[in-house]
Formats: structure tokens, C-alpha cells, sequence
């Protein structure tokens, strides 16, 4: 695979790489610098239909879903060492194409691999179970792939997040089509041909580019389609839970969050604070989990305030591919412009900007979506940067006195996806996270996950988890069969 970014990419359904029917075609940018980076072919709904015709048909025809489960999971190893040994034009690609520096994107490819890893070893581990009936009889489940499956993923983590449900999905035996986000879908389309490399048979694997409100709508609506997994944006997540709702098909949705930080008076302010700031600024804080509310105890607050401010101030800003980069562009420039506006009206209505808070005029990057590492202080407790989602390199700060108060201003949102805290004493840090309404929580740690750790919120957050061991199993349905053995009632002796 070489490192290049090619011309021209087009669709990948049936095994092939083909154009958009109706010959559509969209100019990506590069984010660092909003140059034209690429020409990618811009699926329809005719599209759309095709890649779920295909995989319908791949999933009744090739063997895939009859195969046991110890094929399914060396074909699925072979592309889990395929995508190691292309890991770095794989990690280049995904810098060009959504901006985050090249060590984070090697990151999350190697985050795939393990994922891949991972699954391949629970392919052959979908198991059924005996249940005890009354009378000659046998009674046993069984687990069975549900078919096609429908996987929308979202920009941030091109390939990590497409993966985190697409790899789960095929070690069951489905048949999955792929909508990537329009903005970013390059790695997907390379993973479809190492996918095809590795011996997953054509119409398994398929990634169809285009438009939410029409190849996302046709593929969740499609009645071949047999569950969706999706994350983004909560609007767009009650609309494809809605579609989903009338065709009475499953969904998983990690819809983002507004995730509070709690430090507390004992913490080792240090750690904490590098915590901190790599929870927000990193991947310039677009990600659905990035800890954007600091819940600070009084008084540690100044102490803890300086030692974040200096780290945010100290990120080298650059193009995702300069070794020297800590933090990249924003993905587009219309989500810069967000951003920027999330933080003009804060300080429109009185917040303190403590750091940043304004796009880089630096000549060298003024082009590109570059925002400073921002940290926002005194903001009212209901102005829109403290409760919703900027899904950039914003932190806002509040203070409590006591736990009970960092508790209800943790609780006191609409998202529950993830929370930290920081402390030293064993008792809070069990009695806080059991308090916290929160899908996932870390004591004295950033925001961290693995392929073995359940990945999923609650409230508005979302609906379900990913990860785990039952992540191959929620890509299965399951059946009882009882069988009645026959057996004469024995007679009973004179």
C-alpha cells in the first residue's frame, strides 16, 4: 500500500472498486492547509441499494456466515496482520485526510488491530446453552448471524470507530455495508481491500461514500438491513433510530457527551493536570468522550488552573504529518467556525478566557482550521459552552466546595458517555464513580478504552454498548429449538 494519496477513490460494494452510478464525485481538503487533496466518487441511494443487494446476496451465497467460526476468525487475524504491516501508510492517510498528527493516527490503527485481533478470537466462541424443560423433551438455543448489517461511522476516528462495529459484525458471519463519513472515508476504502486481500469473500465488506440524508437514509430504511450501529451527532441519531424504529431492527448509537472532570482537594495536581489536557486537546479535542468540564474543588483551583493553562500554552500546533505537531487542525472550516462561535458568545456573556480562544494567524498555518488549546473560566452554569457539545479544544471550568456538589454538577447534563475523577483516597474515588451517571468512568486516568472494555453512555449518550466480550454476540439473534424426544411413559408394574 503506498503512502501516496491517490487521484481519484471510488466506491467498494461486491468485491470491486466502482464508481457512483450517477457519476458523482467530491473534492476532499486537506485540513491543515483546505488544498484539494483528493477527488473521491460520491455515492446515491441507487448506490446504497446496491451495496445491501450485494451483501445480501454474498451473505446467502459464499460461505462466510456457514463457515465455523475458527475460519472466520484466521481470515479476519490474516487482515489484522495486513492492516499492522500497512500501518503506517494507513496512520498517513488518516492524517491527511481528517488532520490529527501522525502519532495519534498511528494510534488508532494499531487500536484496529488489536480490534481485529480481538473479535477474530470470539468468532469461534458464539456459543448457545441447554435449558432444562419438563418431560422427554430437549431444549437448546442457538445463535445465528442476523444477515446484513448497516455501520455508520463518524469523522473523528475514521477507521477506528467504522472498525469498533464493522470487525464485531463479520467475526459473527454478517455481511456489513459501511457508510464512512463524507468528509473522511479514505482509510475505510483501503481497509475494503486489505479486507479482500485477506480472503473475506467479495460482497462481505462494502463502503459506499455519500450523503447522510441519502445513502444514510436508504441504507438504514433498506429492508435487507438487519441492525445499524451508529455514532455521531444525537439529531442525526434520533433520525436513524426513528427509521430503524418503523423497520423493528436493533441499534446501537454513541451519540457524544459533555464529560466532567472531577478533581478533588487530595489529588496529585500534576498528573491530574496532564490528564486534563490530554483529554481535551487531544485529537483537538473532537472526540465524543473528551473530558470538556473540569469540576475543580475550590481550593486546588488556582494551583490547578496555572499548571493547565502552561501545558495548553506549550502544544506545538502544525500539520498533522510534522513530527513536531501535538495537536492538529479542526476536520473542516466550517467546524472551525463552530468553534470559534461557541467561544465568541461565551466571552460575549462574560466567561473569562483563561488561554487561547482565537484562530491561529500564524502565517505558516492561518489557511489551515487551526484553533488555539482553549480553557474557559466564570461561564454561567446554563451558557451553551458549559452544556453542550463544541466538540473542539475547549475546557470550561467550574468549582464546588464539596462531593456531593461535584456530583450534581457532573450529573447535571443531558449526556452521561464519560467521567473522570482525581483523587487519592480509595473510598471517594469507589463511592464517586458508583454516583456518576456516566457509561464509562476513570479514576485517576484520561479518557482510555480497549477493545476488551466496554465502550457506551447513558441518557442522551446513546443506546448500547461496543467492545467487550458480548460485542460479536449483539451481531447474532438468537433461537430457541425444543424438541419433543417421543419417550413412552414408563408403565407402571401391577
Amino acid at each position: 500500500m503506498s503512502a501516496s494519496i491517490e487521484p481519484r477513490y471510488n466506491l467498494f460494494i461486491g468485491g470491486a472498486e466502482v464508481p457512483a452510478s450517477g457519476g458523482g464525485t467530491r473534492t476532499l481538503l486537506d485540513p491543515a492547509t483546505n488544498d484539494p487533496l483528493t477527488t473521491v466518487a460520491f455515492g446515491t441511494a441507487d448506490d446504497a441499494r446496491f451495496a445491501m443487494e450485494s451483501a445480501e446476496r454474498a451473505f446467502r451465497e459464499s460461505a462466510w456466515a456457514g463457515d465455523d467460526g475458527a475460519k472466520r476468525g484466521r481470515t479476519l487475524y490474516r487482515l489484522a496482520r495486513l492492516i499492522e504491516e500497512r500501518a503506517e501508510p494507513l496512520a498517513l492517510l488518516e492524517t491527511r485526510n481528517m488532520g490529527k498528527p501522525l502519532k495519534e493516527a498511528r494510534g488508532d490503527v494499531a487500536y484496529v488491530v488489536r480490534t481485529f485481533e480481538y473479535v477474530a478470537g470470539l468468532a469461534d466462541k458464539i456459543e448457545g446453552e441447554t435449558i432444562p424443560v419438563p418431560g422427554p423433551r430437549f431444549d437448546f438455543t442457538l445463535r445465528e448471524p442476523l444477515g446484513v448489517t448497516v455501520h455508520i461511522a463518524p469523522w473523528n476516528y475514521p477507521l477506528l470507530l467504522a472498525m469498533r462495529s464493522v470487525a464485531p459484525a463479520l467475526a459473527a458471519g454478517n455481511a456489513a455495508v459501511l457508510k464512512p463519513a463524507s468528509a473522511t472515508p479514505l482509510t475505510a476504502l483501503a481497509l475494503a481491500r486489505l479486507a479482500k486481500e485477506a480472503g473475506i469473500p467479495d460482497g462481505i465488506l462494502n463502503v459506499v461514500v455519500g450523503g447522510g440524508t441519502d445513502v444514510g437514509e436508504a441504507l438504514v430504511s433498506d429492508r435487507r438491513g438487519r441492525s445499524v450501529a451508529f455514532t455521531g451527532s444525537g439529531e442525526v441519531g434520533q433520525r436513524i433510530a426513528e427509521l430503524a424504529g418503523r423497520r423493528v431492527i436493533p441499534v446501537t448509537l454513541e451519540l457524544g457527551g459533555k464529560s466532567p472532570v472531577i478533581v478533588f482537594p487530595d489529588a496529585d495536581l500534576d498528573r491530574a493536570a496532564k490528564g486534563i489536557a490530554f483529554g481535551i486537546f487531544g485529537n483537538a479535542g473532537q472526540m465524543c468522550w473528551a473530558g470538556s468540564r473540569l469540576l475543580v474543588a475550590r481550593p486546588v483551583r488556582d494551583e490547578l488552573l496555572a499548571k493547565v493553562r502552561a501545558l495548553a500554552e506549550a502544544y506545538h500546533l502544525g500539520p498533522g504529518t510534522d513530527p513536531a505537531t501535538e495537536m492538529g487542525p479542526l476536520v473542516a472550516a466550517d467546524h472551525l467556525a463552530r468553534v470559534v462561535g461557541f467561544i465568541e458568545e461565551a466571552r460575549g456573556a462574560g466567561a473569562r478566557i483563561v488561554t487561547g480562544g482565537v484562530k491561529v494567524d500564524e502565517p505558516s498555518l492561518a489557511r489551515g482550521n487551526f484553533v488555539r488549546p482553549t480553557v474557559v473560566a466564570d461561564a454561567p452554569p446554563d451558557a451553551r459552552i458549559v452544556r453542550e457539545e463544541v466538540f473542539g479544544p475547549v475546557l470550561t471550568v467550574q468549582e464546588f466546595d464539596e462531593a456531593d456538589e461535584a456530583v450534581r454538577l457532573a450529573n447535571d447534563s443531558r449526556y452521561g458517555l464519560f467521567a473522570a475523577l482525581w483523587t487519592r483516597d480509595l473510598v471517594r474515588a469507589h463511592t464517586v464513580a458508583r454516583q456518576l451517571e456516566a457509561g464509562m468512568v476513570s479514576v485517576n486516568e484520561p479518557p482510555n478504552s480497549y477493545p476488551q472494555t466496554p465502550f457506551g453512555g447513558f441518557k442522551d449518550s446513546g443506546i448500547g454498548f461496543e467492545q467487550g466480550t458480548d460485542t460479536v454476540r449483539q451481531f447474532t439473534r438468537r433461537k430457541n429449538v425444543l424438541v419433543n424426544l417421543g419417550a413412552a411413559k414408563p408403565r407402571r408394574s401391577a
